[in-house]
């Protein structure tokens, strides 16, 4: 088998977890929908399990390579890129909220989170060439992350007049993109020098970056906080952080 193919079934067998993920998360949505206050908590979970992931395991690896201007240059990319798709996203909403027509897809959210769940997986298939340990725990955390994501676009898909079995099905295949970004990933990394690992893990950790700072906190602290609330996001950073120290 070659490096590729080795590859590609490395993170295929990786990105089945985030896939499974989502695809609970949307069939919980419709089944027993989570109310604000636990919706609140995963998202404080979630924002926890990936900060800990970024901080315990993606940015440790990507000082160690020792490419600071490739480092930099990753960064810098990857916030522009998630910067502009939100303000993109957010323009699209407010286009789609001034129409009258309530059965219109959010194209703006749908878009949006496609290419975050692309992102997602591309990790995943970096995690393959970083080392067992790192895959692992970056599959881990973003598993929990895109279990939200299910969640919280089937609700909105809900919300917005489309049926259950729609809902879920739109959501399981923005899902799938995961599996896209990781497989293709993975395959195009294979042999990659290190400054282009740096660059591509440095755009990744912006990704998240913002993922964390701009959508989970954020979306988090539209309902009042409470002590269990907020002690969520410590509960997600320490899971993580113990896993990986196991």
């Amino acid at each position: 088998m070659s490096d590729a193919a080795a590859a590609a079934v490395q993170a295929a067998s990786l990105v089945a977890f985030p896939i499974g993920a989502a695809i609970v998360g949307s069939v919980v949505a419709v089944i027993r929908p989570p109310g604000p206050r636990l919706s609140s908590a995963i998202q404080h979970f979630a924002a926890g399990v990936v900060l800990s992931a970024l901080a315990g395991e993606v940015l440790p690896d990507l000082r160690n390579e020792g490419r600071l201007a490739w480092a930099v240059t990753g960064f810098i990319a990857g916030t522009a890129v998630m910067l502009a798709l939100g303000a993109v996203g957010r323009s699209l909403e407010r286009r789609r909220d001034l129409s009258t027509s309530r059965s219109r897809l959010p194209t703006g959210l749908l878009i949006a989170v496609g290419i975050d769940l692309l992102l997602d997986g591309l990790l995943v298939g970096l995690g393959t060439s970083l080392g067992d340990k790192q895959g692992l725990i970056l599959t881990i955390a973003l598993s929990i992350e895109i279990l939200f994501i299910g969640l919280s676009v089937t609700t909105r898909l809900t919300e917005a007049g489309f049926s259950k079995t729609r809902s879920v099905t739109i959501s399981t295949a923005l899902g799938l993109t995961t599996g896209v970004g990781a497989i293709g990933g993975a395959i195009l990394l294979v042999g990659a020098t290190p400054e282009v690992l740096a660059l591509v893990l440095a755009f990744g950790a912006a990704a998240l970056l913002y993922l964390v700072v701009e959508e989970l906190l954020i979306e988090a602290h539209e309902q009042a906080e409470t002590i269990l609330i907020s002690a969520m996001f410590f509960l997600g950073f320490l899971t993580i952080y113990v896993l990986a120290a196991l």
